[in-house]
């Protein structure tokens, strides 16, 4: 499962949170350990840089939050990025640098690279998502099983389990989700893809590759 390592998704310095990843294989590691990695994390950034607004929550004093945006810590707001009209942040998320978080899109649990975009009507709960990697209109990620059993790894006939009820999705870098699509519980999506909208995703996506449906997945053409 070469795809789904850290190694192979994510560009270390393009978070805030590189330190959270560091002895990790698998970036589903990290997802119980988000919480207290920003209690950490918070209290030593630069005051200049970051104002403390209530409970554990840590916002760049350049980044633009609407008044009618919910944020419970605890949570990083990095520098320059954007949190819009109705925004909920559950806790237990860093948004990185540049990055976006639209109207009426919900976060928990999560890890956004630099420059991610969820602008529109997402759900992102107990995922990482890679540096610009952007999210479709209404596209969301599915964290829990239907039927409550631990959440699987699944590449082409190859299993992991995580030991974890709730796991959404692992997008690497710069990976494009289409409009309204729904990533299932343990999907990962190598670097580069693109998941054509209205799509029902599980398991794991190849890099630089497009998913049009479970049984059609072409790798991309004239791609470095």
């Amino acid at each position: 499962m070469e795809t789904c390592k850290i190694s192979s998704l994510y560009n270390l310095s393009e978070t805030l949170a590189a330190e959270l990843f560091q002895g990790l294989t698998y970036p589903w590691e990290a997802l119980p350990k988000i919480s207290a990695f920003i209690c950490r994390l918070g209290e030593s950034l630069d005051p200049e840089k970051y104002e403390r607004r209530g409970e554990q929550i840590w916002i760049a004093r350049n980044a633009k939050v609407a008044p009618t945006a919910s944020i419970n810590g605890p949570a990083i707001i990095d520098e320059e990025a954007e949190i819009r009209h109705c925004a909920f942040i559950r806790g237990n998320a860093i948004v990185g640098k540049g990055a976006v978080v639209g109207n009426s899109t919900e976060l928990k649990n999560v890890v956004l690279f630099n420059k991610v975009q969820v602008p529109h009507y997402n759900y992102v709960g107990d995922s990482i998502l890679g540096y610009k990697s952007h999210m479709g209109a209404g596209s969301i990620t599915s964290n829990v099983k239907s039927d409550k059993t631990l959440v699987v790894v699944k590449d082409r006939g190859q299993e992991m389990a995580t030991g974890l009820k709730k796991f959404g999705a692992m997008l690497g870098d710069e990976v494009e989700v289409g409009c309204n699509s729904v990533l299932n519980p343990g999907t990962v999506a190598g670097r580069n893809s693109n998941i054509y909208p209205l799509s029902m995703v599980r398991g794991v996506v190849p890099a630089k590759s497009i998913y049009k449906q479970k049984n059609d997945i072409v790798e991309k053409q004239n791609e470095v």
